[in-house]
């Protein structure tokens, strides 16, 4: 641990003891990323979207939901209202 601590920069207080890393939150997340786009293909492509979409109601009740049909299948465009709900239902999902 010594050595991890030595080692990073004078700007970094990084006193955690397991992981030894640092990362700024803020980074990570956007606050202006919203918009999770999820692509389904197959006979399954419309229901597995609508399923998502559904369960992505019940979780957050002010998402946007949107269909887009492509060559390829079926695009869901989820709109949270914000950012970390995205990254929360992302998550959760294993998206």
């Amino acid at each position: 641990m010594k050595g991890i601590i030595e080692a990073q920069s004078p700007t970094v207080n990084d006193t955690c003891t397991d992981c030894g890393s640092f990362v700024d939150i803020g980074a990570v997340i956007d606050e202006h990323d919203t918009l999770l786009t999820l692509n389904f293909v197959g006979d399954s492509a419309q229901t597995d979207a609508e399923s998502m979409a559904s369960h992505a109601q019940a979780r957050f009740a002010e998402v946007q939901t949107e269909f887009v049909t492509t060559a390829a299948g079926i695009d869901l465009l989820l709109t949270f209202g914000v950012s970390a709900e995205k990254m929360i239902f992302q998550l959760e999902n294993g998206l």
